[in-house]
């Protein structure tokens, strides 16, 4: 079984471009990771109004991602939050998710993700009713793999805080109910973790039932506090041989697609690839200011900045001829702030 890595686009908020997705599959052959999911939340089409089709556009522009993908060598494929239907899986329901499979079959992916991430918990055979969606995915779905995201996808306290008590025996009772051969989400033992350690991934997996798939929700800036933020540091704070334990490791990336790359190839630095050199992500000139700033843009933030220093950095970056400074000036701008609204169904 071919070990993923690579890129899970699956924050809130604004989604990056077509054309960012399209040049993403470069960045991952050159950093030697192999796969990128697909499942922006602010896409309603793959969570609150997941029964819907996508505008002919949208499912072109997906169809020509997915074959792009293909073209690379690289796998590709879609993440899909079929939102709360555990709580009323009736044959109607269940024929609309078979309709639904199938689109996507038709976009040619060769990957799939099915995400019951960040839905209410209240169901006392929570395991048992997500498990019988997921095998009836499997009889449906031409993929070549299938992963879950569980409601419950970590130990941290705010999931239950969020979507309610976690159901007893919810891990070993979803382990056992799905085949084998599903992967499985974790985050490790928070939500956002500093840091992962194998004895822990062994740990969770021994009640899963398998090794697992890390969703790293690093660099990912889409909360409320975190928007203000830019993570710009390589990813760190994993330990190496990970992949002895897991069948796979995704990272979670921020909204602004260039500025991501720098901290994402630490990724492709865990599993062998030469590491980036900022001036190889942004150029010399962006690279440089880049030095200087770094620190106050991960530790301080928006609020930190303050207004007027937001707006001379903001003519500072717009001088540089490299796409990624009209990232950080859109940051500076207030535009990537965090929406409340985008975390509806």
């Amino acid at each position: 079984m071919q070990f993923l890595s690579g890129i899970v686009e699956g924050f809130y908020g604004r989604e990056w471009s077509w054309q960012d997705r399209r040049q993403t599959a470069d960045f991952l052959c050159r950093q030697q990771l192999n796969s990128y999911l697909y499942c922006p939340k602010a896409d309603s089409h793959l969570r609150g109004s997941w029964q819907e089709d996508w505008p002919q556009a949208v499912s072109q522009e997906l169809s020509s991602l997915a074959s792009h993908y293909r073209s690379s060598h690289l796998n590709w494929g879609v993440g899909l939050s079929p939102y709360a239907l555990y709580r009323d899986y009736s044959a109607v329901q269940r024929q609309r998710l078979q309709d639904k499979v199938r689109r996507i079959d038709d976009l040619g992916g060769n990957l799939l993700a099915v995400l019951f991430d960040d839905m209410p918990g209240d169901c006392p055979d929570l395991a048992r009713r997500q498990a019988e969606i997921v095998q009836d995915i499997q009889l449906w779905s031409g993929a070549e793999r299938l992963l879950v995201c569980p409601t419950y996808y970590s130990h941290d306290p705010v999931l239950e805080r969020y979507f309610g008590p976690r159901p007893a025996d919810y891990w070993e009772d979803l382990g056992a109910d799905l085949p084998a051969e599903v992967d499985i989400f974790w985050t490790g033992n928070l939500v956002c973790s500093r840091s992962i350690r194998k004895a822990d991934m062994d740990a969770i997996a021994s009640r899963l039932g398998r090794p697992l798939v890390l969703w790293d929700n690093y660099p990912v800036n889409d909360g409320e506090k975190a928007s203000k933020f830019l993570h710009l540091q390589p990813l760190s704070g994993r330990e190496p041989g990970l992949d002895q334990c897991l069948r796979g490791h995704f990272c979670n990336p921020m909204n602004q697609a260039l500025l991501s790359r720098y901290p994402l190839a630490g990724l492709g630095a865990l599993y062998g690839a030469t590491p980036l050199t900022l001036e190889e992500c942004f150029g010399e000139a962006m690279a440089a200011q880049l030095v200087g700033d770094m620190k106050d843009f991960e530790a301080g933030g928006l609020d930190f900045l303050g207004v007027d220093r937001c707006r001379e950095l903001a003519l500072t970056y717009a001088e540089f001829e490299h796409p990624a400074a009209a990232e950080v000036v859109a940051w500076l701008g207030g535009e990537y702030r965090f929406d409340p609204a985008c975390l509806t169904g």
